[in-house]
């Protein structure tokens, strides 16, 4: 681990971030922050639904999150709105269980600045939030 700057970046030179993962699922949240560890990077911490995940990233400050579109009450949809409305330079990365063009390009118009499906976390998550983060 170096620190350069305000960052710090791990042993292969990424910059490691602090990272709020939204899923109401316990499993894809376990499955999520096992792919973001071993990307590098730290689990700030996770909620269960919107609500939640307004309220930790309030109180936790994190420089990126992951959010599950599909969810029960708040929409994902409706928390990344909300989370940008509340800070206009939230990074945001939605994750999805369907492969919709028509989707992702709405996410990306709603303020997110990537879009992974679930079955392609291991190949490209670590990217996009690598990606998000410069």
């Amino acid at each position: 681990m170096v620190v350069t700057g305000d960052f710090v970046r791990n042993s292969t030179g990424v910059r490691m971030a602090k990272i709020l993962i939204v899923d109401d699922s316990a499993y894809a949240r376990a499955r999520l922050e096992q792919v973001i560890t071993n990307g590098g990077h730290e689990i700030a911490g996770s909620a269960a639904n919107g609500r939640d995940a307004m309220a930790l990233y309030a109180k936790l400050n994190p420089e990126l999150v992951t959010l599950d579109y599909i969810m029960r009450g708040m929409s994902g949809e409706d928390t990344l709105k909300e989370l940008i409305a509340m800070d206009a330079s939230a990074k945001v990365i939605v994750i999805s269980g369907f492969n919709d063009p028509d989707l992702e390009t709405r996410m990306m118009r709603a303020g997110a600045l990537g879009f992974v499906e679930k079955f392609d976390l291991d190949k490209n998550l670590v990217s996009v939030i690598d990606q998000a983060l410069d």
